[in-house]
C-alpha cells in the first residue's frame, strides 16, 4: 500500500502474530479507558449532583468515545489483512490526546 503514511515492508517479513498482540492490547487499553471513565463518574457523583461535577462526567465521556473511536478504527484496521498500513499520525495524536486529557480530568476529579 502507498501513500503518505505508508512504510516500505519487506516481502520475506512474516508479521507472524504481531498484527493479534496488538489489536488485544488496543482492547485492553479500551477496557482501562472505560474503567477509568466509570470510576470517574463515581467519583464526580459521589457528594451529590454538582455542575463541576456533571461538567467534569461530561468531558469524561467526550474524552472516552474518542479514544474509543480512534481504538476501534485501529482494531478493525488490524482484523481486516494480516500486512496492516501504519498507523496515521493524526489518529496517533488523536489518541494521546484523548488519554492525556482524560488523566488530567481524573486528577482534577481527585484534588
Amino acid at each position: 500500500m502507498s501513500g503518505p503514511h505508508s512504510v516500505p515492508r519487506d516481502p520475506d517479513r512474516d508479521p507472524g502474530l504481531q498484527p493479534e498482540r496488538t489489536r488485544l492490547a488496543w482492547r485492553r487499553t479500551t477496557l482501562s479507558g472505560t474503567v477509568a471513565t466509570v470510576l470517574a463518574v463515581k467519583t464526580a457523583l459521589h457528594g451529590g449532583v454538582s455542575a463541576p461535577g456533571i461538567v467534569a462526567c461530561a468531558l469524561a465521556c467526550v474524552l472516552w468515545l474518542g479514544f474509543l473511536g480512534v481504538a476501534h478504527r485501529r482494531i478493525r484496521a488490524l482484523a481486516v489483512c494480516a500486512d496492516p498500513p501504519a498507523f496515521a499520525p493524526r489518529h496517533a495524536a488523536a489518541a494521546v490526546l484523548c488519554t492525556t486529557a482524560m488523566a488530567v480530568c481524573g486528577a482534577a476529579l481527585v484534588l
